[in-house]
C-alpha cells in the first residue's frame, strides 16, 4: 500500500528553533531517509520551495492565467513530502510518527493513502 506523507510547516515555528534543535530536526530527518531506504519502503522524497516562490495557473476563457504567490494565504504550507510503500496504514503512521517534525508543536505530518497511481487503482 501506498502512503503520502505531507509534512506541514509553519515557517515561525522553525525559525524559533534554537541552532541546536534545528540540527537535530535536519540529523533526524537524515536518519529517517536512511531507515526506510534500508527497509525499502521509501519511494520518494521531496522537499518544496517556499510559498512565496509560487505560480497559481487557472484558465479563463481558454486562456491561462497566472498569478505569483501561494494558492492560499496561511501560516502552515507544504514543506515537502515522503512517498512510501508498506504493508498498512498502521506502518505508515508508525513510520510518521519518527519524522522528526511530529514531536515540533506548531508542525504537522499527514498520512494519507494514495488512491490511484500511474492509471492503475490501488488496492
Amino acid at each position: 500500500m501506498k502512503f503520502l506523507i505531507s509534512l506541514h510547516i509553519n515557517q515561525s515555528v522553525l525559525d524559533a528553533l534554537t541552532d541546536e534543535e534545528k540540527e537535530a530536526l535536519g540529523n533526524g530527518v537524515t536518519a529517517f531517509m536512511e531507515s526506510t531506504k534500508k527497509s525499502g519502503e521509501l519511494i520518494a522524497a521531496q522537499a518544496l520551495a517556499d510559498p512565496s516562490q509560487a505560480a497559481v495557473v487557472s484558465v479563463r476563457n481558454g486562456q491561462p492565467v497566472v498569478t505569483d504567490g501561494p494558492f492560499l494565504e496561511s501560516k502552515e504550507f507544504l514543506g515537502g513530502y515522503y512517498m512510501i510503500d508498506v504493508e498498512s496504514k498502521e506502518r505508515a503512521i508508525e513510520l510518521a510518527a519518527q519524522i522528526p517534525d511530529a514531536a515540533i508543536e506548531g508542525l504537522g505530518v499527514e498520512v494519507r493513502q494514495v488512491m490511484f497511481s500511474e492509471g492503475q487503482l490501488e488496492a
